[in-house]
């Protein structure tokens, strides 16, 4: 899939990017900050912090995108003074100047964007004392890793464009790099992606979601 992208304006003011070749946005159109706040950070990262005690937190992003919900962990992290170790895989990564004209550092008040997506490929890179970011390039289906996620962020494409992110074998992938009681969270709440996780061996939380959004996914690893 190409990255032929345009910048959009959400209803909270930050940025997001509309993929001409998927017909998919990368954020939600009614808030894209508002959407990964909800979404990763409250179900997501927030929680993985009250339940695992242990450092460095391992977190996983399936879907790199734009950076904002790498930029939100960042800044989190930062302000707990917690250790994170972020892994992401992105197949498609967008070009550096599309990354440049984001505005999510005017908009959370960071300094992270750039760092971000100027970071090398899979090479671990120190963003900030307490954020260590590795990026991947290359298909879920191809990554593998010897460590356990503590917390996933599944934000690939909906369904309708990608659905073979979507499936009960995937999700039974992701299950095998977690730890026991991990967190995965996503913004899709389809019933079929709720019978797909819940065959992976996870039990799912349906919590409300953010703007113009009814429901989102927890999902638990037993």
């Amino acid at each position: 899939m190409k990255t032929d992208s345009r910048i959009v304006v959400t209803a909270d003011g930050s940025h997001s990017l509309f993929n001409e070749q998927a017909g998919q946005h990368y954020h939600s159109i009614f808030g894209a900050r508002q959407e990964s706040e909800r979404v990763f950070m409250e179900l997501g990262l927030q929680e993985a912090f009250d339940r695992f005690t242990e450092t460095p937190l391992r977190v996983f992003e399936m879907g790199f995108g734009t950076g904002l919900n790498a930029v939100m962990t960042a800044q989190e992290a930062e302000n707990r003074q917690r250790p994170v170790l972020y892994t992401t895989v992105e197949a498609f990564p967008i070009p550096l100047d599309e990354a440049y004209q984001l505005n999510f550092d005017e908009v959370l008040g960071t300094r992270y964007t750039y760092a971000l997506h100027e970071a090398p490929w899979q090479i671990p890179t120190v963003i900030n004392p307490y954020f260590t970011l590795t990026k991947q390039e290359r298909q879920l289906q191809t990554f593998s890793t010897d460590g356990a996620f503590h917390v996933v962020y599944y934000d690939a494409f909906a369904p309708e464009a990608q659905p073979e992110l979507w499936t009960a074998d995937l999700f039974q992938h992701v299950a095998g790099m977690m730890v026991s009681n991990g967190i995965l969270t996503t913004y899709c709440s389809k019933g079929y992606v709720q019978r797909n996780l819940k065959a992976a061996g996870f039990r799912v939380e349906k919590h409300p979601g953010p703007a113009r959004k009814r429901e989102i996914l927890r999902a638990v690893k037993i």
